[in-house]
């Protein structure tokens, strides 16, 4: 299967002002990219790339004044099969887990253990450890929590998000993967795109998504609090902590987001046209 997936995203800034970004298709799935227009910028500025400490594609400019339009646009390979599901997974008791897991099980900016700890094991402490346990946690978030754009809050971690019981996909992947944390599973967050493949299409603006991994039984496995099902098509652009570590963009001083366009959709064609140059010349203009 291929997926057409990329952005248009415009700035305005009233000063030259430095930007990061993370917005590269993440370094595990480049073997799988068909044909790309890579990150570009209107007008067009020096761009700089390094990898972080989770092995995320970075990259470094500086916005001129005024609006600042950062394009990408790619087509993708995708298996087309939902995401994996290995019911018999267990859990690695915490002394035989990797090192490099270990990160993954303390608490984080949004993700706050120390203050979800007795509220993990009560409801969940009972639940055979593993697979099971994962997903019972998934079946309380996606049950707490209503989703809705109008619900973003920047400042909302995991505990604000089970109080409140509203959110956006971030605050589904942050309560989940702290609850996860509280008992011992380690779980990190995942930024990316996913499309409506293989499910009705929603009404909405397509948007980034987020999602979580856990380790169980040797290996890294998706789940999906918000959506609470396999899905298909999921793109890995940046994984961290949780969304402090892998925000699509962070500006070092004033600006206002003036326009915002995500897509990612199923095509036949491997072959990108002219749409997003076509769309650059207009903004220009």
């Amino acid at each position: 299967m291929l997926i057409r997936l990329g952005f248009e995203i415009a700035y305005r800034f009233v000063q030259p002002t430095p930007m990061m970004v993370m917005l590269d298709v993440h370094g595990s799935r480049s073997h799988d990219v068909v044909a790309s227009l890579p990150l570009g910028t209107l007008p067009a500025v020096p761009l700089r790339q390094y990898r972080d400490g989770f092995g995320n594609t970075c990259t470094r400019l500086t916005a001129p004044a005024g609006l600042l339009m950062l394009t990408a646009d790619a087509i993708v390979r995708d298996s087309g099969l939902p995401d994996r599901q290995q019911p018999e997974a267990m859990q690695v008791p915490v002394e035989a887990l990797p090192d490099d897991t270990l990160l993954f099980l303390r608490g984080s900016r949004y993700c706050e253990t120390d203050a979800l700890m007795q509220y993990a094991w009560d409801r969940f402490g009972h639940v055979e450890a593993g697979w099971a346990r994962v997903q019972a946690i998934c079946d309380h978030v996606h049950g707490a929590i209503a989703f809705g754009y109008a619900h973003a809050d920047a400042t909302r971690g995991a505990l604000r998000a089970l109080e409140e019981g509203r959110g956006v996909c971030r605050d589904f992947a942050h309560a989940a993967i702290a609850l996860c944390r509280c008992l011992n599973i380690p779980a990190r967050y995942c930024t990316g795109y996913l499309g409506d493949i293989g499910v009705p299409p929603m009404d909405a603006p397509m948007d980034f998504s987020a999602w979580f991994e856990v380790w169980l039984d040797g290996d890294w496995y998706a789940f999906d609090a918000r959506h609470n099902v396999p899905r298909i098509g999921r793109v890995l652009i940046a994984r961290g902590r949780d969304a402090a570590d892998v925000a699509i963009s962070s500006t070092f001083g004033p600006n206002t987001l003036e326009h915002f366009r995500v897509w990612t959709d199923e095509t036949a064609d491997p072959v990108l046209s002219g749409e997003r140059e076509a769309v650059r010349l207009a903004l220009a203009g």
